[in-house]
């Protein structure tokens, strides 16, 4: 897995790498808006993941998501911010970006 030293740097290669889609947290699901999509958790894969902590301050947290779904064929990035700015998920969705 690539080793980036900013949020930036990894979503521009992720996407020069083919993640282009635009995900975001739906509470029980992913969301792809421009395809019209919901993704549960059982329908999507998470590739690779990278945090980030801002240099001035440690409550600046994020990580970003490289997720794949053969059955929906759509490569995407999902950025969020993990601690306590974390956004509500459902305890499925928890479940699976957690375990990475």
């Amino acid at each position: 897995m690539p080793a980036y030293s900013t949020l930036s740097e990894a979503v521009n290669d992720l996407q020069r790498r083919g993640y282009t889609d635009d995900l975001a947290l739906g509470g029980h699901c992913l969301v792809c808006d421009a395809r019209g999509l919901s993704l549960d958790p059982s329908e999507f894969e998470i590739d690779e993941f990278h945090r980030f902590e801002g240099n001035s301050d440690p409550e600046d947290q994020s990580i970003v998501y490289a997720i794949s779904s053969k059955d929906h064929r759509i490569m995407g990035i999902l950025v969020n911010a993990y601690g306590v700015d974390a956004a509500p998920m459902t305890q499925a969705l928890v479940a699976k970006l957690a375990t990475h």
